[in-house]
């Protein structure tokens, strides 16, 4: 009516409210946030110049290790492999699986990781999950020469399930300018170097998880004979770091491109370092798909063009090797103890990968 008022709502309480009563605990995170400032300044080295905590991270440049310095970064997730570490209550892997697909990323392109953040968010703080995680975070970047300088930890009741987070990261390197690899060097006739991997990585796990826990129903603690192990350790094992073996091929000239092989498989990562006018041809009979891969495929009849755009075959990393550097390049990597398969070649074609 007109001229009317509003009567106002009566709020039923029984004292105060506060946001931990909204499912935010500030106390927890706090206790949580004392753990990670421990395990972050594991990774700490002389370049970084600030503590966790601060409103931003601070690094120092070396600019006598970086004549002409570039910076190169990448972000990216850990996906549905999540879904895997909660039910098996797994949670000390992920982060050195989110650091080293982020290392990788940079790396091929010829940086040294300098510096990482993390995003962590879940509905209700879990500080043992938490220091599980930033552990499993810790651990690599320290392995990989990266300072954890920074990150957030968000606690966001309502929007994730109980047990439930996601896991994020952002990576900064840096590379000389005459030393970035891009893969314009490229020549036809160059040879496809292939290293393995270590199971999926962190790509093709909806698809996975479909066809090994709906289709096939098998659970995450069952084994399973045509893959040889349990079907969650298959899936859980860790995206590993090529940054090693990736310094060497690079300080001997031995690589015109790298591709890691991550979402979208060889088909689609290898044609991102071809140049326009060539594309890559892959022999099959070169190296062995490990059982995990062609049990997936048979489980789902998944055609092998949909296969090798899902997931990695085996294959995590392809270095493209100028033709008067294999020599070279296998020395490399038999110094290096690091198993290869020569995979195929570079030939003429529209960045597109053919498989024979």
């Amino acid at each position: 009516m007109e001229g009317a008022s509003l009567a106002p709502i009566p709020v039923k309480s029984s004292g105060p409210i506060s946001y931990a009563d909204a499912g935010v605990d500030i106390s927890a995170a706090d206790r949580s946030k004392d753990k990670i400032k421990l395990l972050a300044r594991r990774t700490f080295n002389k370049n970084v110049l600030s503590e966790i905590g601060s409103f931003g991270g601070l690094f120092g440049l070396d600019l006598s290790k970086f004549p002409d310095p570039v910076l190169v970064s990448s972000a990216d997730g850990v996906g549905t492999k999540l879904k895997v570490a909660f039910e098996l209550g797994i949670h000390h892997t992920v982060g050195g699986d989110l650091v080293n697909h982020c290392v990788n990323d940079i790396a091929v392109q010829g940086a040294t990781p300098l510096f990482f953040l993390d995003y962590l968010a879940m509905g209700k703080l879990e500080g043992n999950v938490v220091e599980k995680i930033v552990t499993g975070l810790s651990d690599a970047c320290k392995a990989n020469g990266c300072a954890l300088i920074g990150g957030e930890t968000a606690q966001m009741p309502g929007f994730y399930q109980p047990g439930d987070y996601d896991l994020a990261g952002f990576i900064v390197g840096a590379v000389s300018k005459d030393r970035i690899i891009t893969g314009e060097k490229t020549q036809v006739g160059d040879v496809l170097f292939g290293l393995p991997s270590t199971g999926l990585h962190t790509n093709g796990y909806s698809l996975a998880r479909k066809l090994l826990f709906e289709v096939a129903g098998y659970t995450a603690d069952q084994y399973v004979g045509a893959i040889k192990e349990k079907t969650g350790a298959a899936l859980m094992k860790t995206h590993r770091s090529y940054l090693g073996i990736i310094r060497k091929l690079h300080a001997g000239d031995c690589v015109a491109g790298m591709a890691h092989i991550t979402g979208g498989g060889i088909s689609e990562n290898l044609p991102r370092v071809l140049p326009k006018g060539m594309g890559a041809h892959i022999d099959l009979t070169s190296w062995q798909v490990p059982p995990l891969f062609t049990h997936l495929q048979e489980l789902g009849q998944v055609e092998q063009d949909e296969m090798f755009r899902t997931f990695n075959m085996g294959i995590g990393l392809i270095c493209v090797v100028p033709a008067d550097k294999v020599k070279k390049a296998k020395a490399i990597l038999n110094r290096a103890n690091e198993r290869f398969h020569v995979i195929g070649r570079v030939v003429r074609g529209d960045r597109k990968v053919s498989y024979a």
